[in-house]
């Protein structure tokens, strides 16, 4: 089963020495539009690539998000990803609309 990250404790994660490889599940159109501080664009449709591409080992730690509480697609990339054998999986399950809501900022 996949973790789940609060706001405050990926905002924490994020500055830390070590922090998570952040992923956006979403398509290039709605990451232009804005997305977490440093977050790399991961397309449902290139999960296994994206992932390749930026992350070095399989037990690094990762955290999907996507629009918000009611979008899947984080959900479904960290299926994948864990059925490719990444272990250190959560989703920040309030997306980018709860990252906003708290007026944290979105990078463009």
């Amino acid at each position: 089963m996949t973790k789940e990250v609060s706001r405050s404790d990926l905002a924490q994660a994020m500055l830390s020495k070590n922090p998570p490889i952040v992923f956006e599940a979403l398509d290039k159109k709605y990451f232009d539009h804005g997305h977490l501080p440093g977050a790399i664009m991961m397309p449902p449709a290139e999960v296994a690539a994206t992932a390749q591409s930026h992350v070095a080992r399989r037990d690094a730690p990762v955290v999907i998000y996507c629009a918000s509480d009611t979008c899947a697609n984080s959900h479904e990339a960290a299926s994948e990803l864990s059925n490719l054998g990444y272990s250190n999986i959560a989703i920040f399950t309030g997306g980018k609309k709860d990252w906003a809501d708290a007026g944290l900022k979105l990078e463009r």
